[in-house]
């Protein structure tokens, strides 16, 4: 029998599966691990004797040191088992977990059986707890940065302490996890290649309708996060600014049981919901404004349309006018062709009249 080390694993596997040992395959059955039993697995083979597992474990919470410093550890954002190993490992052998809301946080932690001690850190006291964080980091902590759901920083609380890190020269470190928006948009059947995160909008009213009137006139896929109660809100005032016609997808409960991708346009949207009550906070796409951009006619174009009206008796200037109003190219570039092209030509008029 061949007895493996694992790095560290505070998770179980629930079926056997095969593994390789010295050329020939046996049978590796996983030992569901908590922090006090062993920390092996196993793989049947013949002709290898398994020797004796020890009779307890110790700490083992520092057994990979950390360097020390900030890391920002990717948690699940429905579903419990969307959390790498990796993540794992960071909060067991951090000095302590920063988290915006402790208690739900602390369901995740009892869940992999991590000790860590938590310290609350969210929008409401994130300035005051800074200078702290920072003495603890520059006295050689290892700390860990959690938010509810996803990525710290990303519309969650971390982004100033990561710059602070940063200009104090201490070390920043992603681990990266799950994310709402990078989940939402590669499921929703909305161009990828290129994408705008917004995330929430302002809760003014007038920042917030000149932030949609921006995103409604690019070309990529718009990205929001929007809390449920402000769904119907969000609907109306997005479907008079980018247009009812204008495809959308709405993400609700994603990598839970009633993970939902609905597909409509926003028109579409705001007559359904409407109908609906929703729970739990909404990742809302929107697709880009149609590239229908003219390419500005040629000179030839101009000249053309310009000769047609002042054949049919209109003055050179009032030509001018006419064709800009029809084109983005500038009335002083039309003048100038006008001038050029019929300048003599009404010369020669005036002066036979």
């Amino acid at each position: 029998m061949l007895i493996r080390r694992l790095p560290w694993s505070a998770i179980s596997i629930a079926a056997p599966f095969p593994c390789r040992s010295g050329g020939s395959y046996g049978l590796c059955i996983p030992v569901r691990k908590q922090l006090n039993s062993s920390p092996y697995s196993f793989c049947y083979s013949s002709g290898i004797n398994l020797p004796p597992q020890p009779a307890h474990e110790t700490d083992t919470r520092h057994s990979q040191s950390l360097k020390p410093g900030l890391y920002l550890v990717g948690t699940p954002i429905g579903n419990l088992e969307d959390i790498t190993l990796r993540s794992l490992r960071v909060l067991n052998s951090a000095d302590v977990i920063l988290s915006e809301d402790t208690r739900h946080s602390g369901k995740l932690l009892h869940h992999y059986n991590i000790k860590t001690p938590l310290m609350s850190y969210h929008k409401f006291n994130e300035s005051q707890r800074e200078q702290v964080v920072l003495r603890r980091l520059k006295q050689g902590d290892v700390v860990a940065l959690i938010s509810d759901a996803g990525m710290p920083g990303i519309s969650d609380p971390g982004m100033e302490l990561a710059k602070l890190c940063v200009s104090e020269n201490i070390l920043v470190v992603p681990i990266p996890g799950p994310c709402a928006l990078v989940s939402a948009l590669s499921a929703s059947g909305l161009p990828t290649d290129e994408f705008t995160f917004v995330g929430f909008l302002p809760k003014h009213s007038g920042s917030r309708r000149k932030r949609l009137m921006v995103s409604a006139d690019q070309t990529t896929t718009q990205i929001f996060y929007v809390p449920p109660h402000k769904l119907s809100q969000f609907l109306d005032e997005s479907s008079s600014i980018f247009g009812d016609a204008r495809k959308c997808v709405i993400a609700r409960e994603m990598t839970k049981i009633h993970e939902e991708f609905w597909r409509g346009t926003l028109g579409e949207a705001q007559e359904v919901f409407s109908l609906r009550q929703v729970k739990g906070e909404l990742t809302i796409l929107i697709q880009g404004q149609a590239n229908s951009k003219v390419e500005p006619p040629s000179d030839i174009e101009l000249e053309s349309e310009l000769r047609e009206l002042i054949a049919s008796g209109e003055s050179l200037s009032t030509a001018v006018k006419l064709v800009t109003g029809k084109t983005s190219v500038s009335r002083k570039t039309i003048y100038s062709l006008a001038l050029r092209k019929f300048g003599k030509q009404l010369e020669v008029e005036d002066d036979s009249n």
